[in-house]
């Protein structure tokens, strides 16, 4: 690792939050989570020091105070070249780990279509469900894509299969339509 490598800056954020009531820890808990903070211990997270967590390290802020919490937020980099490439690597763990739930999300999707298809179950409102679930993918791996900011190696296994899900949505959309305009002569 260069010491350019080394000098990558990371946000850690310190945030202490009364016990009671317990919602506060989990709205700023779902906030970090959300953005991919990569949790570090009881209390503190970390995030790379780089534009596209700015916006949800306010919000977990601005939750803290709201709270009557205490958020003190630090800049940070590696003291050795083998620091600062174990943050990277527990940063990017934490993506892949991501990842796999999203091909995990992906496999399902595929399996729901080919059922569908199996049982030639053809209908508009089925059409439109399997439709939002692509879009929910398709948010879903925006998000992480955002996110993955050193690149875990499921993201390109990621894309690939969350355009075989659009592939299939579009066959099963093909299937739909031409059962719904399917006549009884047609059949004959």
């Amino acid at each position: 690792m260069t010491n350019a490598e080394q000098a990558f800056r990371w946000l850690i954020l310190v945030v202490k939050l009364p016990a009671d009531p317990s919602r506060h820890r989990v709205a700023v808990w779902r906030e970090l989570r959300k953005i991919g903070a990569l949790s570090l211990g009881q209390g503190i997270w970390a995030v790379p020091e780089v534009p596209v967590f700015a916006d949800g390290v306010r919000r977990a802020l601005e939750l803290t105070d709201s709270a009557g919490g205490q958020g003190v937020t630090l800049q940070a980099s590696g003291r050795s070249d083998q620091d600062a490439a174990r943050f990277r690597e527990m940063f990017t763990a934490a993506r892949s780990a991501d990842w796999t739930e999203f091909l995990a999300d992906c496999a399902k999707f595929e399996e729901e279509i080919a059922k569908e298809i199996r049982i030639a179950k053809f209908t508009l409102a089925e059409l439109e469900e399997e439709e939002q679930s692509l879009e929910r993918l398709r948010r879903w791996h925006r998000d992480l894509t955002a996110r993955d900011v050193f690149g875990a190696p499921e993201a390109a296994e990621a894309g690939r299969r969350l355009k075989q899900c659009a592939t299939a949505c579009e066959d099963y959309a093909e299937r739909v339509f031409d059962a719904l305009h399917t006549t009884d002569e047609d059949l004959a």
